[in-house]
């Protein structure tokens, strides 16, 4: 299923349906009066968050989303059927925002969390409401009221519990694929990865957490270079990062380097997310280039007060430690013990 993680929907609600006039003409009953019924309202759009979705893509080719109208007043006192709501329903973490002032309408983060986004119109009075002592055959009736209708923008955030960085090249999908169950595309060239994917990691019988791996970031990806600036809002939400490094064949990469041109790309999008706890590691410890240069770029790490994790994730090598140590960015505590 392609992946689509923003969308533009415009939202009618159904319109209130129209007051009757109407008398009642019954052969045995004079002067019957004023017998026309009211309008029904019309139907609401309410977007709801559901875990049976994960992309926004119905959306895209379908970006017009309307209640149903509610029913005229009839006569014999007979009201109007209320119009039927429309439901809208996207992955869970979805922002619901203004298209026209981006002002954040609703933020469904939660299992069935929901936002009524157009309200219906009401339904008219029919003439039965306008009877008085002074008016017994009322002739007016009010029209139903105008569903509201909203440009709205959907932007999905997902929700993972740490978040996997990176430049391009430097092992996300083959480690995301040794410490979950996930299945990305793993191949010997950048941007092998082109949406997020989300694996579900276990530490032990009673405890897991979700990994999500993000697109390859590049320099400038705050201000949209490469793959990864529309996707660094899914590591929003996480408790910490994982902060992949590798030394990439055929380039001449210094991982001290990379590690400080992703942070400063962390930094330009948000202040916020730069400040979130990190694990730094090493990939390619299968490699014996790799292994050569652990020590001494450990040194370097070192001096900036970060230690460096050293793993593969060809071999599986380094990666039971690695889950103990995400596994103490998600719980909170440094003996990984998670606090109710």
């Amino acid at each position: 299923m392609k992946f689509i993680d923003e969308v533009e929907i415009e939202v009618r609600a159904g319109d209130g349906g129209n007051g009757c006039v109407a008398f009642r003409r019954e052969k045995y009953v004079p002067r019957g009066g004023p017998s026309g019924g009211d309008g029904g309202d019309g139907g609401d759009v309410v977007i709801r968050a559901s875990s049976r979705v994960n992309t926004l893509l119905e959306y895209r080719y379908a970006p017009q989303i309307r209640a149903e109208r509610g029913q005229n007043g009839m006569g014999a006192d007979c009201y109007g059927r209320g119009g039927a709501s429309h439901e809208v329903v996207v992955p869970v973490g979805t922002l619901v925002l203004d298209a026209a002032t981006g002002e954040v309408l609703a933020d469904l983060d939660a299992e069935g969390a929901e936002v009524v986004a157009a309200r219906g119109g009401k339904g008219g009075k029919g003439n039965i409401k306008f009877k008085s002592a002074s008016n017994r055959t009322p002739r007016q009736a009010e029209p139903g009221s105008s569903g509201e209708h909203r440009r709205l923008r959907l932007e999905l955030k997902l929700l993972a519990d740490v978040g996997l960085l990176g430049l391009p090249n430097v092992g996300k999908s083959t480690l995301i694929s040794r410490l979950s169950a996930a299945r990305p595309k793993v191949a010997d060239y950048p941007f092998t990865t082109l949406v997020p994917h989300l694996g579900v990691v276990r530490v032990s019988d009673e405890s897991s957490f979700v990994l999500a791996d993000i697109p390859g970031l590049v320099p400038g990806a705050a201000d949209g270079a490469g793959l990864g600036s529309r996707f660094l809002r899914h590591v929003e939400r996480t408790r910490g990062l994982v902060h992949l490094l590798a030394l990439r064949p055929g380039e001449d990469s210094d991982p001290v380097s990379d590690h400080d041109t992703i942070n400063e790309e962390l930094a330009r999008h948000s202040a916020e997310l730069a400040a979130r706890p990190q694990v730094v590691v090493l990939n390619k410890a299968d490699l014996t280039e790799t292994r050569a240069e652990y020590p001494e770029l450990a040194r370097r790490f070192a001096e900036r007060g970060v230690t460096l994790h050293l793993v593969s994730g060809v071999t599986g090598d380094g990666l039971d430690d690695l889950r103990r140590e995400m596994w103490r960015l998600v719980s909170g505590s440094p003996d990984g013990e998670k606090h109710a």
